[in-house]
């Protein structure tokens, strides 16, 4: 019966097969896959079928929009000779795109993730420590400016000929102020997902800081602060970089921290990425810091712990540190300096000797230094003691015997006075009580001396 059945099926084929079934089945099983062409002629259910076409309308949409926006911008370039050279480093405008979908899916910074950033900094702030720096704080500079202030005076330093009253952008048409400043209501907005194109045109600009004014960056959210400090790291020269860093990324940075008490996390993130340019970030960030002379700790802590946890190349640490022990002191220096000899480079007799006049400047200072300066002093003399000099030592008893600690100050003279001078070779490099000509003394053997071997009897 099963044969006769089997038979009749071949013979009389059902008028409609399921998707995915097999129109030709036969009693043996075939030995070769389908043909492509067997595969196309299967039926495909009208509820797939009005999705796909439905999905299809959609990218088609999408693609004429694109094609629009890329239209407008091209005849706005037109109009004010303004040209959006190709990005550098990128093949074309697909694979920055691509990137682009790959680091937003890959980071995340939701709403829901991100709102503010548990970093564990209040354990590291002590109060007494707080208040001796204060001391040392400058107490006429404090930032009273916003962040558009500070952009429009820098604009007015580049360009003699800005008015206060009038167009403030005289050299952009009024296409392109009316474009970036919508581009500038979408980065208020931003969350996730691709940047648009005509900022990621930005970085190539001549008038790079007069477009990016208009963008208004003090409102923009934290994420596209993130995405523009990746966009400009990637795509500008260090001194462009450098002026975004000093004049867009960290008043946001401080004033945030002012706010909240704590950095958002995409703000730490947008921190951790600008050092990808170490000197944009010591120039624009780290010195900058330090020149304003109104760090306090909180914003020394956070700051720090990037400089903490990220590489950085030894020649940029050096010339960071040179930099910190020639400028004015402030009382959170020290706390760079702290973090940046903890990272153990191999570090120039130049900075070395840049290092002790930065401690002896505090030789006749007459306010009790707080205990981040002892700490840093102490860094130094376990790290480098084997390369400072013998004068330089004797200066450094000296001064903390002025400046004492009765906790830090013994460590420091123990890791001053057990230690080799600079030029001076160990004298003992095996570590026994042993002189070196001993050592190196080839062993002496008398052939006629030998022991007696005890043999077993046979």
């Amino acid at each position: 019966m099963s044969k006769k059945r089997e038979r009749s099926r071949i013979t009389n084929p059902e008028p409609f097969l399921p998707l995915g079934s097999d129109a030709f089945s036969t009693g043996k099983k075939r030995s070769k896959s389908p043909k492509h062409h067997q595969l196309e002629d299967k039926l495909v259910p009208s509820a797939v079928s009005a999705k796909i076409l439905k999905e299809a309308r959609l990218q088609q949409k999408e693609v004429q929009r694109e094609e629009e926006d890329d239209n407008n911008v091209a005849d706005h370039d037109a109009a004010n000779k303004i040209v959006f050279p190709q990005i550098h480093g990128r093949k074309d405008d697909e694979n920055y795109d691509d990137d682009d979908d790959d680091v937003d899916n890959f980071v995340g910074f939701s709403e829901t993730q991100s709102q503010f950033a548990e970093l564990n900094f209040e354990d590291d702030i002590n109060e007494e420590d707080e208040r001796l720096l204060e001391a040392f704080l400058s107490k006429d500079d404090r930032p009273g400016r916003t962040l558009a202030d500070i952009i429009v005076n820098k604009i007015k330093e580049k360009d003699a000929q800005v008015s206060t009253g009038t167009q403030p952008m005289p050299k952009l048409d009024d296409s392109i102020i009316e474009l970036y400043k919508g581009v500038g209501k979408l980065l208020n907005k931003y969350t996730s997902g691709k940047m648009p194109k005509a900022f990621k045109h930005v970085p190539s600009l001549q008038f790079w800081e007069e477009v990016l004014y208009l963008t208004e960056p003090d409102k923009w959210s934290p994420n596209a602060m993130y995405q523009a400090t990746r966009i400009f790291a990637s795509n500008m020269g260090v001194k462009k970089v450098e002026r975004f860093y000093k004049f867009v990324l960290l008043p946001r940075v401080r004033e945030d921290i002012r706010k909240n008490k704590r950095l958002h996390f995409a703000l730490y993130q947008s921190l951790k990425k600008a050092l990808y340019k170490p000197a944009a970030f010591n120039k624009g960030i780290l010195l900058a810091l330090c020149e304003s002379r109104t760090c306090n700790l909180r914003e020394a802590v956070i700051v720090g712990s990037i400089i903490e946890k990220v590489s950085i190349p030894p020649l940029h640490s050096s010339v960071a540190l040179l930099k910190l022990a020639e400028m004015e002191y402030c009382g959170t220096t020290s706390y760079f300096i702290k973090l940046l000899i903890e990272k153990k480079y191999a570090l120039p007799y130049r900075v070395l000797d840049a290092l002790v006049a930065h401690f002896m400047k505090f030789y006749d200072e007459s306010r009790v230094m707080p205990v981040i300066w002892h700490q840093s002093l102490l860094a130094f003399a376990q790290r480098y003691k084997n390369e400072l000099r013998k004068v330089d030592k004797d200066d450094l008893n000296a001064l903390v015997e002025r400046q004492r600690h009765k906790l830090v100050t013994p460590e420091i003279l123990r890791e001053l006075n057990n230690s080799r001078n600079r030029g001076e070779k160990e004298s003992d490099p095996m570590s026994i009580s042993t002189p070196l000509s001993v050592v190196n003394r080839t062993i002496q053997e008398d052939r006629f001396d030998i022991p007696d071997v005890p043999m077993e009897e046979d």
